[in-house]
């Protein structure tokens, strides 16, 4: 089903299609994950070497394609850690191919127990699936080759699943039911194509703008109570970038907001997102106690800075590698990984952040860290080794301590803005 409203209004005009299932950008990711990244480290190296033959004693700044097609722009130092990282890329990629040889192809796709699995009892079936999640797990934390993350991101994200309780011809058809139609969704929508990563060749072009609106305006008719949200265009392109296909991205964003991320983060009022905000800051104050003693003393509001953080799943602040190594851990773990990292920025910065004075010195510091961290893997490090250990379960506990206060303040801004509409 689209939602009750939308299916109720359109299931007359439900014709058949093509399925939007064809590559949609060429990507050197596309190809191969540890040639591109070679590619990119040998043409960083070489601008350095251009840039000092030019200048030695200038600082050098450095451009080129990462390998989802974003310009990166850093210096030497961002170039050598980039280098770094194409290695553990390539090394890691060849844990996974081992693994498939010794495995099996897909053996990390969701297991399905079979009643006809003759000679296979059912505890050794279930050990075998524990010891697999266990090592998937780990893998997971070191990422996904950028080559497999489409099928691994749809198997344990549960989007795959998702998918097959509907018609083959679900987003096609849903797709062409939307088209010509117009909603609030769909004017804010083509309002922010144009602002979706203009520098991005693809998702600047006029197909790139096509495919993200399809995506975006076919969710909006799916779940017409979150319609869309300024910040779901960031997600969603770049899940269209990994993903390579329109209804693959669709299904993803689909079980990010109906499955992963805690309810009405992106409806009207934000109100998940508002307490997602105050556990944010009451996390901070637990496992970063100093720095929430500073801040509070600055009267600096974390969601100044954590809002656009959980609204774009950091795809607007950190490198692109970065926000999908995020995004790895996320689709498998769940949306806790979201404080752990939000937790880490403020971490790996702590003395820095002790030492100013300014609520605009701190936003400095936090935005230069997030758009320079070129290393997923020290971020997630701090992120699980540092912060330590927080469950599912405790999460939810604290959104249920916050959500009183929350719907409590938002029932006075609306009857504030009612009152002001009828004084007027």
């Amino acid at each position: 089903m689209f939602g009750a409203q939308t299916h109720r209004e359109l299931s007359h005009e439900f014709t058949p299609t093509l399925r939007r299932r064809r590559t949609l950008w060429n990507s050197p990711a596309a190809a191969s994950a540890s040639a591109s990244a070679a590619a990119a480290a040998a043409a960083a190296a070489a601008a350095i070497t251009a840039a000092k033959r030019s200048n030695s004693n200038v600082l050098l700044s450095v451009k080129f394609e990462d390998l989802y097609g974003f310009t990166v722009e850093g210096n030497v130092d961002d170039v050598n850690v980039l280098n770094e990282v194409s290695e553990r890329i390539r090394q890691q990629g060849r844990v996974w191919w081992a693994l498939e040889a010794s495995k099996g192809a897909n053996w990390y796709l969701q297991p399905r127990i079979s009643s006809n699995s003759e000679g296979i009892s059912v505890a050794s079936l279930k050990l075998s699936v524990l010891a697999n999640s266990i090592t998937l797990k780990r893998l997971i934390r070191k990422g996904i080759p950028p080559v497999l993350r489409p099928k691994v991101w749809l198997s344990v994200s549960g989007a795959a699943k998702k998918r097959s309780t509907v018609p083959e011809t679900y987003y096609d058809e849903l797709i062409r039911a939307t088209e010509g139609k117009v909603t609030p969704a769909t004017r804010q929508i083509d309002h922010d194509l144009p602002r979706t990563f203009p520098s991005h060749p693809w998702l600047d072009s006029e197909e790139g703008q096509a495919s993200l609106r399809r995506v975006l305006v076919g969710y909006s008719f799916r779940d017409s109570e979150v319609g869309y949200c300024q910040g779901l265009n960031y997600v969603a392109a770049l899940l269209l970038l990994v993903m390579k296909t329109e209804e693959d991205a669709f299904w993803m964003l689909a079980v990010l907001l109906e499955n992963v991320l805690v309810n009405d983060c992106y409806t009207d009022n934000l109100s998940g997102c508002h307490v997602e905000q105050r556990v944010f800051k009451d996390l901070l104050a637990k496992k970063c106690p100093r720095i929430a003693a500073h801040l509070e003393g600055l009267e600096f509001d974390v969601s100044l800075v954590a809002t656009e953080w959980f609204l774009c799943l950091f795809s607007k602040s950190l490198p692109s590698e970065t926000t999908l190594r995020v995004w790895d851990v996320l689709f498998n773990e769940g949306a806790k990984v979201l404080f752990h990292v939000a937790l880490a920025i403020f971490k790996m910065r702590e003395e820095d952040l002790l030492r100013t004075h300014h609520i605009g010195d701190v936003i400095d510091i936090l935005q230069t860290t997030t758009h320079h961290l070129y290393d997923p893997d020290e971020l997630l490090t701090v992120a699980f080794d540092k912060i330590g250990s927080m469950t599912t379960n405790t999460i939810t506990k604290e959104r249920k301590k916050q959500e009183p206060a929350v719907m409590a303040e938002l029932d006075q801004r609306l009857r504030r803005l009612n009152s002001i509409k009828l004084d007027e």
